[in-house]
């Protein structure tokens, strides 16, 4: 699977459940306890409220506090833990988590920076990739998977998720090959009709 190296992953604030769901957005992947997941993680990113970012600062001593960011003690992988954010943007103050590889040194700063030119932009647009990764993100782990030994081997790994189409009934496909139309009816109304964006 090929990812971008920072990536928005969810589109709105993230509740609570839907934060401890997404900080193992990869839990069903192949080969779990086997392979390093540092890829998977590294560079994902979503909005929280205060309130979840407060809760998360209590939970354990921060490793480490530098200023609008800590860095959570517990490792998701041998180098990449939870970095929590308060970025004034647009004047706003607002909250965010992502996954940075404390062994890329600045990977934290440049997840900051990246994290606010996304955020002011003038027009709220999503990419193709946002939208496929919101998908991913908001789709219950019953209705996501991995293809495994039933499709072609070029295929095997991949993230799967499963389409209703009307009348052809319900079938499983790969999330990077839904149409614009398969994705827009999987996206939430509020979502469907943004503006497409220009990956950076």
């Amino acid at each position: 699977m090929t990812l971008l190296s920072v990536r928005k992953v969810y589109h709105g604030i993230a509740d609570r459940r839907q934060m401890f769901r997404m900080f193992d957005r990869h839990a069903q992947r192949p080969d779990r306890f086997q392979d390093d997941a540092s890829a998977l993680y590294r560079g994902e990113w979503f909005e929280i409220s205060r309130a979840e970012h407060d809760y998360m600062f209590e939970v354990l001593p921060p490793l480490w506090m530098r200023g609008e960011m800590f860095a959570l003690r517990e490792f998701l992988t041998d180098r990449i833990t939870s970095i929590f954010y308060v970025l004034n943007i647009d004047g706003r103050m607002r909250y965010f988590h992502g996954y940075c590889d404390l062994l890329d040194k600045g990977s934290p700063e440049q997840m900051r920076d990246a994290i606010v030119e996304r955020e002011t932009r003038p027009v709220r647009a999503m990419t193709r990739e946002e939208r496929l990764e919101h998908i991913w993100s908001s789709t219950h782990d019953d209705y996501r998977g991995y293809a495994g030994e039933r499709w072609p081997e070029r295929d095997r790994g991949k993230r799967t998720v499963i389409f209703y189409g009307g009348r052809q009934g319900t079938t499983l496909k790969l999330l990077e090959e839904l149409t614009d139309d398969e994705i827009a009816a999987k996206l939430p109304v509020h979502l469907r009709y943004l503006p497409d964006a220009i990956a950076a």
